[in-house]
């Protein structure tokens, strides 16, 4: 068989073992610091899951690297189905990816969209029932979403979930960040000088004007009921913004990360070209 063919099989056979081994894990998320660090802490929970995934793909794509083209031994039969089988979890989350991206997206209240380029929502019909302070609330919360681009991130999130499939950790990791994401632009729409009582009143107007809809790739200003009055409650109590502006610009830690990742791949695809060899004799 071909090499690519083989590689995109053991890809999604192994691959798709590894990440539902690794897709139960579910640990305690403590909210200490502001809002930013915890929405922080829970993006990193809802991807630790699948960077073994991402291990086994590298290793697998260094092995493959040093195969003849074509394969000269055969896959059998039970292999090939069991890895079209796993292959249904990739196909649905392709799927659902995709779709994502076209749905009607009915009234959006207000919302940030836009993959690459992100840009804000207003519906009229909000506009109307906000006065000034609060429509400027409104608009530092999206700025805010736009700023991180969090509808690409969002689209994202869902999709490494549906991977994860059918774990329900993999959901509740997806919600928490998603309910820590709007806490931590609402800390940073109060940065800017909105005040809590306005920006909670635009809160529970929008959520009134907005229909339930499923997770997709915007970012809107209410999400379901009881995060709305969670966010009610904290927007209106005592905001310290001596503790909220202790934080620390991520782009340094995000660039190591992504360095230290970069580096595992590399690794992980030359210990791929140099040891399977060894490892896959005593596979059956």
């Amino acid at each position: 068989m071909e090499r690519e063919s083989c590689l995109a099989m053991l890809v999604v056979l192994i691959g798709e073992v590894v990440l539902l081994g690794c897709g139960w894990w579910l640990p305690s998320l403590v909210r200490n610091g502001n809002a930013r660090q915890f929405e922080e802490a829970a993006w990193r929970q809802l991807w630790l899951p699948v960077v073994p995934g991402f291990a086994v793909t590298a290793w697998l794509c260094g092995w493959a690297l040093t195969q003849p083209d074509p394969v000269p031994t055969r896959a059998p039969i039970s292999l090939i189905l069991t890895a079209s089988t796993f292959a249904l979890v990739f196909i649905r989350a392709a799927v659902r990816a995709a779709w994502s991206l076209v749905v009607e997206q009915g009234e959006p209240g207000s919302a940030t969209v836009g993959l690459l380029r992100p840009w804000v929502l207003i519906s009229p019909r909000l506009v109307r029932k906000l006065d000034d302070r609060e429509l400027e609330a409104v608009l530092q919360h999206e700025r805010a979403h736009a700023r991180h681009r969090d509808p690409l991130r969002i689209w994202l999130a869902q999709f490494v979930t549906d991977l994860l499939w059918p774990w329900p950790q993999a959901e509740e990791r997806l919600r928490r960040w998603l309910v820590a994401l709007e806490f931590a632009r609402d800390e940073e729409a109060r940065l800017a000088g909105v005040q809590g009582s306005d920006l909670a009143s635009a809160v529970v107007t929008c959520a009134q004007l907005r229909a339930a809809a499923p997770v997709m790739p915007i970012a809107r200003l209410a999400s379901d009921e009881s995060v709305v009055r969670q966010r009610v409650d904290w927007l209106l109590g005592p905001f310290s913004y001596s503790q909220a502006q202790e934080y620390r610009n991520p782009r340094f830690v995000s660039r190591l990360l992504g360095f230290v990742l970069v580096c595992g791949l590399v690794a992980g695809m030359t210990t791929g070209a140099t040891v399977i060899h060894a490892i896959l004799r005593f596979a059956p």
